[in-house]
């Protein structure tokens, strides 16, 4: 047990001036890790005054509730158990996390690039901005693959070429690694912010307002579209019917005129007349009945539209951030004067491990 402890005792003195002696190296070695953090301050101090300030656009909206509708739902229920969909209920397929995801789509993002904007008097699309501030266009000037590539504001997808949809594909991927963000801040409310940062504030601005839109847009013609079917439908079906009623009553004019001072004997010909006033009831009864599917099919669509509401949109100027001097000084020196440290270890390590 003695042994033990004496040989543990020597262990921590032999491991104490191990320390003591690389403490002791490294003090020696003071002028290369004061020159080092020296260097690194100076590059943090530059690299300050490069960096572009970022600009973060903020807009806040809420989702409309699905509710049963009160009276509408029972006149719903009621319609379906005699085999009528009106369309009643878009579903839940956008909800919650799945409306986040949408705003980070590649279709959605993709399709609010080629929105048209005013820049300087000239209207360009969204990508062409993008393009413009990341400065591609200098680097494609000297590739005659890239030169001509333009996209032009709501230009239709399939009139693009591999070559656009690669770029289109850069510029997705540099948006929605470090540029969008699309949370729920709290799983209690229906609220959800998205912030849109770039080093270009009205490229911010501008992004996260026709995002908004596209996915607004999208998402509402997803959610109703059932129920505009249906109303469509309907609204076909009771032009048709109108259409044959009008015609049913003027054919009961017209047959009554034939039929004027006819002799009580020949009733046979008041035939056509009968037949038309039927038509005109059967089709009064046919309409009355669709007309009422049809104001409940308008009523459901308006229960369906609009699903999301803005609360708060972006107002310049935006919130800006940039990166300060005294921090690029304190954080260009520490890691610098770090790397320092770590590269006279190493040397120390080859040099007794080469001895």
């Amino acid at each position: 047990m003695n042994e033990q402890n004496r040989n543990d005792e020597i262990s921590l003195k032999e491991l104490l001036e191990k320390v003591k002696e690389w403490y002791n190296y490294l003090l020696s070695q003071w002028k290369i890790i004061v020159l080092a953090g020296v260097i690194g301050s100076a590059l943090g101090l530059t690299y300050s005054f490069i960096k572009k300030p970022v600009y973060t656009a903020t807009l806040t909206f809420a989702l409309e509730d699905e509710k049963s509708g009160g009276g509408l739902g029972g006149a719903l229920g009621l319609a379906s158990s005699f085999g009528i969909d009106l369309g009643g209920g878009g579903g839940s397929i956008f909800s919650g996390s799945n409306l986040t995801e949408l705003f980070k789509s590649r279709t959605m993002v993709e399709q609010t690039l080629l929105t048209p904007v005013t820049l300087n008097g000239k209207v360009i699309s969204l990508a062409e901005m993008y393009i413009q501030n990341n400065e591609w266009r200098d680097k494609w000037d000297e590739n005659p693959k890239f030169k001509n590539i333009q996209f032009l504001p709501e230009i239709k997808r399939k009139y693009f070429t591999r070559v656009h949809d690669s770029i289109l594909g850069e510029i997705y991927k540099g948006l929605s690694k470090s540029s969008l963000s699309v949370a729920q801040k709290d799983k209690k409310i229906t609220i959800i912010s998205m912030d849109v940062s770039s080093n270009n504030e009205l490229f911010s601005l501008w992004f996260c307002e026709a995002l908004a839109k596209q996915v607004g847009k999208f998402y509402v013609d997803t959610k109703s579209k059932k129920a505009r079917t249906n109303m469509n439908i309907l609204e076909h079906q009771v032009d048709s019917v109108r259409a044959e009623l009008n015609g049913a009553i003027t054919g009961v004019a017209v047959a009554n005129d034939n039929t004027f001072n006819l002799n009580p004997a020949l009733n046979v010909r008041r035939t056509p007349s009968a037949r038309r006033q039927v038509d005109v009831q059967a089709n009064t009864a046919i309409l009355t009945e669709l007309v009422k599917q049809c104001e409940l099919a308008k009523v459901t669509l308006r229960k369906e539209t609009p699903l999301i509401q803005v609360i708060d949109r972006p107002i310049l100027p935006l919130s800006k951030e940039r990166f300060g001097k005294a921090k690029g000084l304190v954080l260009g020196g520490l890691l610098a004067g770090f790397l320092g440290v770590f590269f006279l270890i190493i040397r120390r390590l080859f040099k007794e491990l080469f001895k």
